[in-house]
């Protein structure tokens, strides 16, 4: 009689189970070692967010300044508010890196130049399409860039303040739920609003139109720094 033919001999049905229950346990320990691993990489990424004190806003109306007033006139869209978005960011580990990006990118990309070199006048707001442009016109080109990245419009909130030299400045705070923060193209960096050196004078409400104020000094009637 002939000898049977080798073949693929399948384990017994208890081993087989033996095997898939040890796998099974293996993928279970691989897979929460792989969740504890990234929650605490995440919580240790967030651990370094920077952290800022939250500017303590007056309940008095502040005047924008007139080229704000004007730049509403021809770009009503940008000055509007939906109450429906939050007031501050949460500060994540990728929106932080979006800020940092766009601060840097914008402020390689224009190049300063005054408004009456640019426009002809001694104070206008506008957005800098042919790569030029002063201090208000680069913070609106990065507050579109971050809106247009998914940020919420009413947490992005264009600032006067004054500088070093007392002279009117126009910088871009963004409100988050771990302080304010300044995108300025003074700076490379985006800064705690306590590390600028500056003072605040006044910012758009998150109401309406209205600004509020922020300093019991005057405000600058323009912001032609660049």
């Amino acid at each position: 009689m002939g000898q049977a033919s080798p073949g693929c001999r399948r384990a017994p049905v208890r081993d087989r189970f033996i095997r898939h229950t040890t796998l099974a346990a293996v993928l279970q320990v691989l897979s929460h070692g792989l969740l504890t691993t990234t929650t605490n990489a995440q919580a240790e990424s967030e651990a370094y967010l920077p952290r800022a004190p939250s500017l303590v806003v007056s309940n008095e109306v502040a005047e924008p300044t007139p080229a704000w007033a004007n730049f509403c006139e021809r770009v009503p869209a940008e000055c509007s508010i939906d109450l429906s978005e939050p007031e501050a960011i949460s500060l994540s580990p990728d929106i932080w890196r979006t800020l940092v990006s766009v601060n840097e990118r914008v402020n390689a990309m224009i190049k300063p130049i005054s408004d009456q070199e640019h426009w002809g006048v001694e104070d206008r707001w506008d957005y800098p399409d042919d790569g030029y442009g002063d201090c208000e016109d680069i913070q609106l080109l990065k507050r579109k860039r971050l809106i247009e990245a998914g940020l919420p419009r009413r947490a992005l909130r264009m600032t006067v303040v004054l500088d070093e030299v007392r002279a009117g400045h126009a910088v871009l705070m963004v409100r988050t739920d771990r302080g304010d923060f300044i995108l300025d193209n003074q700076r490379r960096a985006v800064l705690a609003w306590t590390d600028t050196g500056y003072e605040f004078i006044k910012r758009e409400g998150a109401e309406g139109r209205a600004w509020v104020t922020l300093s019991p000094h005057p405000a600058p009637v323009v912001t032609a720094n660049q």
